[in-house]
């Protein structure tokens, strides 16, 4: 990874400065992507962007901002989008400054000394450029110290090209389409890339990094998102036609785990619903976002549900009762060698009550089936 330290007066910076719909946020002379595809949205108030601009004009050091160099001679803001745009905003015209018992002034107006100290303000800015792998291990670095880029946003950084620009299109901007039809589903940040990284994981069937990673580089040089985007929607179609009531559990469940280890089966929606909303009432059902899985799943996976278990006094109490005998095999054990037991199953209607407990031996407990 070669890393260089630059000094860029910030009249070099602001040449060339646009923001528009079309050609984007670019600077240094058309050279600087200001705001490329993994980059989030400008956020900065008047009090933050003031805040940079009289930094710059007392001539205190701004923090170091991170520059990727790419092969043709460009670049693009890694760290620093938020100082950066309030720097050209102000060169710009775009808001007035000014503190304590200076009036606001919008930048032309102000005096030519005052212009000039802006203009030949230096900020220290590092130009990086290296392999994908090296790029991914030095924003993983930089984000410990105090990068602030989520980590599909590092992914994008390295990834980038047609198909991620293509990507934030659905899924990385508040109000996009994606917003739209799966909000209520997933938990994301749709301005910092957190629903696109929840999208390529319902496509990979895994929330581990190296399958995002695997997904991205295969599909880099694509020049268009639009596989991705089908399949999203296919899994939102999916949920809402097996789950007709919405319920606020439903949030952030690994939909796209689910769907591909249960879509090939048949349900009956109505059923389901009855079903939910039974499970919800029953306070044996201690995880209620536990109950899609398990009624997906047909009732298997009962560990989804962290059904309540008995207390120690509880147990306690029903030891004594027993006299330490295990009521299956007949041996006498010790209390800590035994363990509660519902002697009607919790699927054939038996509740977490006393009169349903009773002490098995480790043995016998984990012989006993569910029948």
């Amino acid at each position: 990874m070669k890393i260089e330290l630059h000094r860029i007066p910030i009249r070099e910076l602001i040449e060339g400065y646009v923001d528009d719909a079309e050609s984007g946020v670019r600077g240094y002379g058309g050279r600087l992507d200001i705001r490329p595809a993994y980059q989030r949205e400008f956020v900065y108030k008047e009090k933050e962007r003031n805040a940079v601009v009289s930094t710059v004009m007392k001539g205190f050091p701004l923090n170091v901002m991170y520059w990727a160099r790419n092969p043709d001679g460009t670049f693009e803001v890694m760290d620093g989008q938020q100082r950066t745009i309030s720097l050209c905003q102000y060169a710009n015209g775009d808001f007035a400054w000014g503190e304590l018992d200076l009036a606001a002034k919008y930048f032309h107006r102000q005096p030519e000394d005052v212009k000039s100290r802006f203009l030949d303000y230096e900020l220290m800015v590092y130009f990086c450029e290296g392999t994908q792998s090296e790029k991914i291990d030095w924003f993983k670095v930089i984000n410990i110290a105090g990068l602030k880029l989520t980590a599909q946003e590092m992914r994008n950084a390295v990834y980038a090209g047609p198909w991620v620009a293509d990507a934030k299109r659905y899924f990385s901007k508040p109000g996009c389409v994606a917003q739209k039809i799966a909000a209520h589903y997933v938990n994301a940040q749709f301005d910092r890339q957190e629903c696109l990284s929840e999208a390529i994981s319902w496509i990979v069937g895994s929330y581990k990094d190296k399958a995002i990673e695997e997904y991205m580089a295969i599909h880099q040089g694509d020049g268009e998102a639009t596989g991705l985007w089908l399949h999203f929607q296919r899994v939102v179609n999916w949920i809402d036609t097996l789950f007709t009531k919405y319920r606020r559990e439903m949030k952030g469940l690994e939909w796209g785990r689910l769907h591909k280890e249960f879509s090939a089966r048949s349900y009956n929606p109505k059923e389901l619903e009855r079903q939910v909303a039974a499970l919800m009432a029953d306070k044996e059902v201690q995880r209620k976002s536990g109950i899609y899985e398990y009624l997906l799943s047909d009732g298997v996976r009962t560990e989804k549900l962290n059904l309540r278990q008995f207390d120690d006094d509880e147990k306690r109490a029903a030891y004594e009762i027993q006299l330490g005998v295990c009521p299956r095999c007949k041996g006498h054990f010790e209390y800590e060698e035994m363990e509660g037991d519902h002697i009607v199953p919790w699927s054939k209607g038996g509740k977490t009550v006393p009169e349903n407990l009773q002490m098995l031996c480790r043995r016998c407990n984990g012989q006993k089936s569910d029948k």
